[in-house]
């Protein structure tokens, strides 16, 4: 996936980080984030999609697994399945990152040939 298409995990790991910065722009962040990881990984539309989509959810996961950890060292069992609760939602808004991030991508995929 890299070479002549560009860095397609460099592009997905950029992508991650301008969503985590623009995090409070709710639909411009996202969309941002998935347009850089499209323009840096190169290689048309769907590689594009994919990096935008892969920064989105790599950042819900990663954030996920941050509160997991965090909760159970300092709540104990009440702070695992409280922060499980929360994991779920982020999970969840995953969905909302990963679609807006392909968007994004899908955009820049096109715009980059």
């Amino acid at each position: 996936m890299a070479g002549k298409n560009g860095s397609f995990w460099i592009g997905v790991a950029i992508g991650f980080v301008v969503m985590v910065l623009l995090n409070s722009l709710p639909v411009i962040g996202p969309l941002i984030g998935g347009f850089i990881a499209g323009i840096i990984a190169r290689g048309g539309m769907w590689n594009g999609a994919k990096a935008g989509f892969l920064a989105g959810i790599f950042g819900a996961v990663i954030i996920s697994v941050i509160l997991i950890i965090g909760g159970s060292l300092l709540l104990g069992v009440p702070g695992f399945i409280t922060a499980l609760g929360v994991s779920f939602i982020i999970v969840l808004a995953a969905l909302y990152f990963g679609i807006i991030g392909l968007i994004g991508g899908l955009v820049a995929g096109a715009l980059v040939k």
